[in-house]
């Protein structure tokens, strides 16, 4: 069984609204993909282009929403809307659990009322930032690298109400231990090991330590200039040290993986599509337990969930 993080086919499907999730060419996720790779749990980001005007960003996100229900839960029966442990425990074996996620507060501008919103329509976790400033806080590219904002505060207080994730992905350093401070269930949905590749979007071992400390999840994640910072070909090898240097930090019970399908142009060598987890299976399996590599599919991520 596998629980995905994180990926971006609502984003791929909103753009392109010709593209079938049943078996479209161009998507790494699809429907016939998670039923082959045996996936139980896939996280749906609602990720809004930067070149969406501001007025238009909260609009595109419910109509990610609305593709996420019509064309996704509604269209395949053996996908199943979820946002908690029972309702994952409740799958039958040929279901599979769907679960929104939002990824940057860029839709939701300065109102706490468009987040609330979200969070009522199903969102179960939500990333603060995407890689620069909104009025939440700074992203990891962000120059300036600024925190949390007066709002942001607000935001996360929100989300702690909700019993919802609070995703550090995409925030500056600044902006992750403000977080850190006040979340109860922070969580990075797709990042790797700064130690290993030194990439601004990925986490020092401090922060790593923190997270596990704050008993937080690290999605591992597909992204090739996350795994590997040579120019050389990333392969499954290379995540699996990612996956290592985080157990080592003492992260073997807060350790997943986010592959950030469809939100990426190059992959892993192996790793080219959700069916290619078999792929990552086959190589867990040479270095780890049965339980160990359950752990880290599927189990970590679902026993960290809120709800």
């Amino acid at each position: 069984m596998i629980f995905d993080a994180h990926c971006d086919a609502l984003m791929k499907l909103w753009m392109d609204r010709t593209l079938s999730f049943q078996d479209g060419k161009s998507l790494h996720v699809t429907f016939q993909s998670l039923v082959e790779a045996k996936t139980k749990v896939q996280c749906f980001a609602i990720y809004i282009p930067e070149n969406v005007p501001e007025e238009a960003r909260f609009t595109a996100a419910l109509e990610m929403i609305d593709i996420f229900f019509e064309q996704i839960i509604n269209r395949f029966p053996n996908m199943k809307f979820v946002q908690s442990k029972r309702e994952i425990k409740a799958l039958a074996d040929n279901e599979i659990g769907a679960m929104l996620t939002l990824e940057g507060c860029e839709a939701i501008g300065t109102n706490l009322a468009k987040l609330k919103t979200l969070l009522r329509l199903g969102v179960s976790s939500v990333g603060l930032t995407w890689n620069w400033a909104n009025s939440v806080a700074d992203g990891a590219w962000e120059q300036r690298g600024a925190g949390l904002t007066r709002f942001g505060k607000q935001v996360v207080t929100q989300l702690n109400e909700a019993n919802c994730w609070v995703d550090v992905s995409h925030l500056s350093e600044k902006a992750f231990w403000d977080v850190l401070e006040m979340a109860r269930f922070p969580i990075a949905s797709h990042s790797n090991t700064y130690a290993l590749c030194p990439h601004p979007r990925n986490l020092r071992d401090e922060q790593i330590r923190a997270l596990i400390h704050k008993n937080g999840m690290i999605g591992i994640t597909f992204v090739p200039y996350f795994v590997k910072k040579e120019k050389e070909k990333a392969t499954i090898s290379d995540v699996l040290r990612h996956l290592e240097h985080v157990c080592s930090l003492g992260g073997e019970y807060h350790v997943g993986f986010g592959s950030d399908f469809d939100g990426i142009e190059e992959t892993v060598a192996g790793l080219e599509n959700v069916r290619c987890y078999e792929n990552l299976v086959n190589e867990l399996q040479k270095h780890y337990s049965e339980t160990e590599v359950e752990r880290f599919l599927f189990r970590n991520f679902y026993e960290h969930l809120p709800r």
